[in-house]
């Protein structure tokens, strides 16, 4: 499991950092922690998903694996929605953001060193990826953006929808998709600059995740609390054991099996915060729940691993 704790081992260092430069005042409020952010939102995840998808394997994106935890994802993400509507009530944008944190996995940088050295291949990762930002996170946008919009409840769908495919990362992994599929090959001039933007995304979203951390405890808005711990018992337990049920009705069996679990209980993704910090709606519970989440995922990975002895 050295995959495992490596990937937990280099995002909590970076979270520490952003924890660090808030403490010393080098990030001194809200207002300075958001550029981070939105530099990651509008320009450095753009280039980084372009990067990843446009260079995936076409052949790799569709597999019994990406097919499970495409149903898993609407399934585990509707459970925290029912539950939601029945016990806490909240508005459309902080359930949207407590089911994204209870579904949607960060693939990227936990994801691909437990795809490549627990499970020994990253072919698994880049379908997720994709899925999530082709695929979800236009669901996400839409929901964060729903209230935004002035006019009858088509207009406002609308207009959600719209803005959300036209955001910059599902633009950019739309465009990459194209480019994965049709199998382009780009000039060196143009697939560097998404290589070095990429390469500030991650760690501008969990520096700026770390420096959110000292003006509010986890868990310290009681409000929120219910969510949280909602959204977190659901991607930690939850998801793994859903996947798990809808992986054996595709009757899949010893390492794709393996494999859909041990990703399904991988923590809610940075993006899922970044978003919600971005838009201003939701943010506690996004936070808290990531916070919570890659704590604890790292127990839920190894009980895995040990339920089915490797």
């Amino acid at each position: 499991m050295a995959g495992v704790i490596t990937g937990f081992a280099i995002i909590l260092s970076v979270i520490g950092v952003g924890f660090l430069l808030a403490k010393l005042g080098v990030i001194n409020d809200d207002k300075q922690r958001l550029v981070l952010n939105r530099i990651a939102f509008y320009a450095a995840t753009p280039a980084l998903l372009f990067n990843v998808v446009a260079r995936s394997d076409p052949s790799a994106l569709i597999s019994p694996v990406i097919v499970v935890t495409f149903v898993a994802t609407i399934v585990t993400a509707a459970v925290y929605c029912v539950i939601s509507a029945i016990f806490f009530k909240k508005d459309i944008a902080t359930t949207a953001t407590g089911a994204a944190a209870s579904a949607y996995v960060n693939s990227n940088n936990i994801g691909l060193p437990v795809s490549i050295y627990v499970l020994g291949t990253g072919a698994y990762v880049a379908p997720i990826l994709v899925m999530q930002m082709v695929i979800f996170a236009p669901m996400i946008l839409a929901a964060l953006t729903s209230g935004d919009v002035k006019g009858s409840r088509g207009q406002k769908i609308w207009a959600a929808v719209k803005g959300s495919l036209l955001s910059p990362i599902v633009l950019a992994s739309i465009a990459g998709l194209i480019v994965c599929l049709l199998e382009i090959q780009l000039p060196a001039a143009v697939m560097e600059p998404t290589i070095i933007l990429g390469g500030a995304s991650i760690p501008l979203i969990l520096m700026s995740f770390g420096a959110s951390l000292p003006s509010t405890n986890v868990l310290a808005s009681k409000a929120d609390r219910p969510s949280v711990l909602t959204a977190t018992a659901i991607k930690i337990v939850g998801m793994p054991a859903i996947t798990w049920l809808i992986a054996k009705a595709f009757g899949l069996e010893g390492d794709y099996l393996y494999a859909a679990v041990i990703l399904a209980a991988l923590p809610a993704a940075q993006n899922v915060y970044n978003y919600a910090a971005t838009y201003r709606k939701g943010e506690i519970v996004a936070r808290d729940t990531v916070f919570l989440t890659t704590f604890l995922a790292l127990l839920g990975m190894l009980g895995i691993a040990a339920l089915f002895g490797r």
